[in-house]
């Protein structure tokens, strides 16, 4: 069956490169009265991304997507140049989710020669991915930054599953009195419960059966510390014992954390987060849940 041609009213997807063009396409809509909302990526999109593109499309009329892979968001040991690519077909998922307009900027665009600013967001980048990935939130927070003031959009969407990351984001916005509201949006999954990742695409088919026990663990986790908040350091051990007994080299960390300041807690006492960074061969998985108190 043939794919219905695009109507006038709903041209096909544009792609630009530079933040002139992006200003341009902006502005028009802008003048036009319509809101924009922007959902940033690194590419390599899945269902989860497409999640964000119908939330913001649920909030705004016109939807802009960026596509880059921030080089200042990896460690030299890290997985910048095998970091899946592949615009062409990225660029038909977007069209066939009504996205309109697709920012696909270069290195030299984002970071003219001579760049010399960066954003650091204190305190949230400091626990959890912060050790294990030194620079990771800094370019994370210069990066967004960037798309922000370059789109100025009216909303940003980002997924729950990066969690120290919304957060950190949400921070800066707010710290920089940026006039955007960021939109979390719920870690959408596979039937296993494994979260939607890029980088699940690293994993063979017997790691992607043990990687399912990480929601397994930290969701076992949350149920329990909401009947016995009391019993963090007793959940916490447990966990981290079934991950490694998984399969699992190493689990970074395994933590329950304030919500909002990210600090670790010994009683949930207040909103937290169950979050955990684990390594399965040569694929480095995150994810969190929330602990919601029993009724």
């Amino acid at each position: 069956m043939r794919k219905p041609k695009a109507s006038a009213k709903e041209p096909p997807l544009r792609i630009v490169r530079t933040v002139s063009d992006l200003r341009a396409v902006v502005q028009g809509w802008r003048g036009a009265g319509e809101g924009v909302a922007l959902v940033p990526t690194m590419g390599a999109l899945h269902e989860g991304h497409l999640t964000l593109v119908r939330r913001a499309r649920e909030r705004v009329r016109r939807v802009v997507v960026s596509l880059f892979v921030n080089p200042t968001q990896f460690a030299p040991s890290e997985d910048f140049t095998a970091y899946p690519r592949d615009e062409a077909g990225d660029a038909a998922k977007l069209a066939e989710a009504g996205v309109d307009l697709l920012f696909a900027p270069s290195v030299a665009t984002m970071y003219p020669p001579g760049d010399a600013t960066a954003v650091s967001v204190a305190r949230l980048s400091a626990g959890l991915c912060g050790p294990w990935r030194p620079g990771h939130f800094q370019g994370v927070a210069t990066v967004v930054t960037k798309l922000l003031a370059q789109c100025l959009p009216d909303v940003a969407a980002f997924g729950e599953k990066d969690y120290q990351q919304l957060q950190v984001i949400k921070r800066l916005a707010r710290d920089l009195h940026l006039p955007v509201e960021i939109l979390g949006v719920a870690t959408v999954r596979e039937p296993s419960g494994l979260a939607l990742s890029s980088r699940n695409a690293y994993l063979s088919v017997d790691e992607r059966k043990i990687a399912a026990r990480v929601y397994q663990v930290i969701g076992g986790m949350a149920a329990r510390l909401a009947k016995a908040p009391a019993e963090v350091a007793k959940a916490s051990a447990a966990g981290r014992a079934a991950l490694l007994a998984a399969g699992f080299a190493t689990v970074e960390y395994l933590e329950v954390c304030d919500a909002k300041t990210l600090q670790p807690l010994t009683v949930v006492d207040r909103p937290a987060r169950v979050l955990v960074a684990a390594r399965l061969g040569k694929t480095r998985l995150i994810d969190n849940v929330p602990v919601v108190p029993a009724t």
